[in-house]
């Protein structure tokens, strides 16, 4: 059963029931596998992604951090092994090129590993996500971006909904048309578990323009 975490970004750590939720779900803890936002900047080193772990009790015998500094062919090995995948919040659009570039796609799509995204991470996890310049992306860069498509949405993640809502509902909203788009805040998490969608925190779904808020569920 495949299992994937959309997860914002959170201020201090993960809620106990997501923590609950997550070590009932990691039952091998083996190697967790880290993806860089930004693969040429040896800052980017998950050290934040891996405190919320470290709090909610999770722990792995290895840590690995796929990285420009990294070989292809050593990366795909390192997904397919891995008990966990995390994708690391930071520059969306630096590791959607990084997906690219490895060819990482495939693998984690085919791995048994559960996987898991903070902000950028949760985003380029989806089926399409949007850019626009409104939302903070370069000028010119207004285009719909193919994601992992780990499963059939978009998602929106770690965004600024209580003083934006309109503006994300006119940016969306022909994406929404073609897919549901999952909206949420900074600590929020929108787990999918064999087709069934779990909510923490201020989620919510746009479907042909039209959006709504989610019931919480975990």
């Amino acid at each position: 059963m495949k299992t994937h975490y959309y997860l914002g970004w959170f201020t201090d750590f993960f809620p106990e029931n997501l923590s609950k939720a997550l070590r009932e779900d990691l039952t091998e803890r083996k190697s967790l596998v880290m993806i860089s936002s930004d693969p040429s900047d040896a800052e980017v080193d998950g050290a934040a992604e891996r405190s919320w772990l470290d709090q909610a009790g999770i722990s792995f015998d290895e840590y690995h951090l796929i990285d420009s500094d990294m070989q292809q062919e050593d990366a795909h090995s390192l997904i397919r092994n891995a008990s966990a995948i995390f994708l690391l919040g930071g520059n969306t659009l630096k590791q959607n090129q990084f997906l690219k570039d490895f060819k990482l796609a495939e693998p984690i799509k085919t791995s048994s590993a559960l996987v898991m995204g903070a902000s950028a991470g949760a985003i380029n996890m989806s089926a399409k996500w949007k850019c626009p310049e409104r939302f903070g992306y370069p000028v010119g860069m207004d285009i719909v971006c193919d994601g992992l498509a780990l499963d059939p949405f978009s998602v929106l993640s770690h965004f600024d909904l209580e003083n934006n809502m309109a503006l994300v509902q006119e940016e969306l909203s022909a994406l929404s048309d073609e897919m549901n788009v999952y909206a949420s805040n900074k600590d929020c998490a929108l787990r999918s578990k064999g087709g069934h969608i779990d909510i923490l925190g201020d989620v919510y779904v746009m479907s042909c323009s039209d959006i709504r808020k989610m019931e919480e569920t975990f």
